[in-house]
């Protein structure tokens, strides 16, 4: 096993630690210094919160890595499928410890919080990113996923918003609703053509040919999967995002116009 191999494992393990002492000891406390609402939460809804904390740091902290990697990592971009992975190695064993960690979770608080779709989502992930970590394959094209969690981080918020009895009408719930919006069509719709575009460029050239049957299977078939999940969830967040903002707008009209 190669040394940074045997590195990146071990930031897995690190990163699962991390993950979890900040669920159990940092969140709880930190919450309870922010927020005057989190301390009248029942324990169900202090664990979904205190989890989408650890969500939103994990999405942040990948999702800027991520950012800087795709536009100063020049050995990714000239060669995205065996250019060097160092950085993206070190991107994906954060994002796998924290995926065992979530799963842990899930499995933990089954009846309140499990989700078999989320296990799915992360045992296919796991699967996917341990090639990255154990073979050093398709970096630039890993990196590229992980650029989807800058949009959680304002999913979550709608959760909090929620959780602490804002209005949806608001102007805070609104702003953020919007920028979950765009950054939404950003990161995971928008980027769609240049990402098939790169693939379709590689496709068939002896690269590709060197990563063997398994692992083109592991890189093409999940990523078609993730765009339909990925288009269904963006329709759904239009449609929320025109309830919210646009019919309101809609109603006062033909109020006034009652009156």
């Amino acid at each position: 096993m190669e040394e940074s191999t045997r590195l990146g494992y071990c930031i897995v393990a690190g990163s699962f630690v991390a993950f979890q002492f900040f669920f159990s000891a940092v969140s709880p406390q930190l919450s309870l210094a922010l927020s005057r609402h989190y301390g009248s939460l029942t324990t169900v809804k202090k664990c979904e919160w205190n989890s989408r904390c650890v969500s939103t740091l994990h999405a942040l902290v990948v999702g800027l890595f991520c950012l800087y990697i795709l536009f100063f990592d020049g050995a990714i971009n000239a060669n995205p499928i065996w250019g060097d992975p160092d950085l993206v190695k070190l991107n994906v064993a954060i994002t796998c410890g924290y995926l065992l960690y979530d799963l842990l979770l899930l499995l933990r608080y089954w009846k309140t919080l499990g989700d078999s779709l989320f296990v799915c989502h992360h045992l296919v992930a796991l699967y996917a990113y341990g090639y990255v970590l154990s073979r050093g394959v398709l970096p630039y094209f890993a990196n590229f996923r992980l650029l989807s969690e800058l949009s959680t981080p304002f999913v979550n918020m709608r959760w909090f918003f929620d959780t602490v009895g804002q209005p949806r009408s608001s102007w805070f719930v609104l702003a953020n609703g919007l920028a979950m919006t765009v950054v939404f069509f950003l990161v995971r719709i928008a980027v769609i053509p240049s990402y098939y575009a790169r693939v379709l460029a590689w496709y068939g050239t002896p690269e590709y040919a060197r990563l063997g049957l398994a692992v083109q299977v592991a890189w093409i078939v999940p990523s078609l999967a993730l765009e339909v999940l990925n288009l269904v969830w963006m329709y759904k967040i239009v449609r929320g995002f025109y309830r919210a903002f646009c019919r309101p707008q809609e109603r006062k009209p033909a109020c006034s116009h009652g009156d």
